[in-house]
């Protein structure tokens, strides 16, 4: 059974939405600290710090990204550099899907949406990985999306299941 012991949160995918960047990050990194089972969940400033200050890691990241929007896989080599510099045997790839406001069926409502990866750092493999939307109407007061974002994370974060190494 794959159960990591560290993980950390990437920096969400490029989107039309990178103003959700640094809060989608968050609310994921706070909901994987709440899994009793995975002992460390490296810090979204942590992260953040790693890339600025190594530009291996950061140029694994950027490739990771990229033959991930290309061929739709996981890249075993820039995974594993990835999980070296970060120090995690696993890591969450996270795009943000929606992040808006909108009028749906005469509606008003806030929309999050999310895709999440789950990726072994030691092999490189998918171990999981689910796309979720949720939504919150309103009459007059807008809902923060960073809550809606709360809930949606916690609700995927618990479906994510320790899974058999391929």
């Amino acid at each position: 059974m794959f159960r990591p012991q560290a993980i950390a949160v990437l920096p969400p995918m490029a989107s039309q939405y990178d103003s959700a960047r640094e809060d989608i990050q968050e609310v994921l990194s706070g909901a994987l600290n709440k899994i009793a089972n995975i002992e460390r969940v490296v810090s979204p400033e942590n992260v953040t710090d790693i890339f600025q200050a190594s530009k291996e890691a950061f140029d694994a990241l950027v490739f990771y990204f990229s033959r991930l929007e290309m061929t739709g896989q996981s890249d075993k080599d820039s995974a594993v550099k990835l999980g070296k510099a970060l120090n995690v045997d696993s890591f969450l790839v996270v795009r943000v899907n929606s992040w808006e406001y909108m009028r749906k069926e005469g509606d008003n409502v806030g929309r999050v949406g999310l895709s999440l990866r789950l990726v072994d750092a030691t092999t490189g493999t998918t171990v999981w990985k689910a796309r979720h939307e949720r939504s919150s109407s309103y009459m007059f007061y807008r809902p923060n999306l960073k809550d809606i974002a709360k809930e949606l994370a916690a609700e995927m974060i618990k479906s994510m299941p320790p899974q058999a190494k391929r």
